[in-house]
């Protein structure tokens, strides 16, 4: 479904992505680690079109997407829930919610959402600077799911989240792809869920892939538990 193949961005004079090689196939969930500022946002980013690659090849479906400008590529199956979150913290959740659809409300995908996340449903009519954390997190893969993708990409989701939350949060994700079908792609600082979650895993260091497996296989990698799972939060 979604393929890099040796994608290079420069960002003024720094080399951020030198050579980027990754798979997600339709259905499966994947992971991305590695340590903050290895590039892995910019990934993201490249896929979506909001940086601009320098070399390389990203196709979804088949599509070339460097054909397409950055509005246009949700368009085109995407969901894309940012580090950060990025609500509209003085609009309602509902607002929130339909603030990408073209169109009447699409009642029906609602109803979709408030199944993933009954709480959203509570908070219909809360400006979104009065969720919590954990419920911010929730509108944000609720906007991007509004819009009926075919594969949900998502940056840090756990980040600043209580435990518990997180959990949470990772369940909705594995419901998303594991009875849902949706496929998924994860970067996440929390090693633990993001690679029992996943059917496979990368590592990027550098701006580089340096390791791939699935995600069973990466966590019993003694390199990947002393650097993520033994020693801290890194990914």
């Amino acid at each position: 479904m979604l393929s890099l193949r040796d994608v290079h961005v420069h960002l003024g004079k720094l080399h951020i992505l030198q050579g980027v090689n990754l798979e997600v196939k339709a259905g499966e969930s994947a992971a991305l680690l590695g340590r903050n500022g290895v590039g892995k946002t910019t990934t993201l980013r490249a896929i979506m079109g909001l940086v601009s690659k320098t070399d390389g090849t990203i196709q979804f479906n088949g599509l070339d997407l460097s054909n397409y400008p950055a509005h246009a590529i949700s368009g085109k199956g995407i969901g894309y829930v940012p580090q950060g979150r990025g609500i509209f913290p003085g609009l309602s959740v509902l607002e929130n919610l339909n603030i990408g659809v073209k169109g009447r409300r699409d009642r029906d995908r609602e109803d979709y959402v408030f199944a993933c996340f009954p709480r959203l449903k509570e908070r219909l009519q809360q400006p979104g600077n009065t969720l919590s954390g954990g419920e911010q997190q929730m509108l944000a893969i609720g906007r991007a799911l509004m819009s009926r993708p075919r594969l949900l990409m998502l940056d840090e989701p756990s980040l600043g989240l209580a435990p518990l939350i997180a959990r949470q949060i990772f369940d909705a994700i594995r419901t998303l792809n594991r009875q849902d079908g949706l496929t998924v792609l994860i970067v996440e600082q929390n090693a633990n869920h993001a690679l029992k979650l996943a059917h496979r895993g990368y590592v990027m260091v550098n701006g580089l892939i340096t390791l791939a497996g699935t995600g069973s296989e990466l966590l019993q990698r003694p390199e990947i538990r002393s650097a993520y799972l033994e020693g801290g939060r890194h990914a």
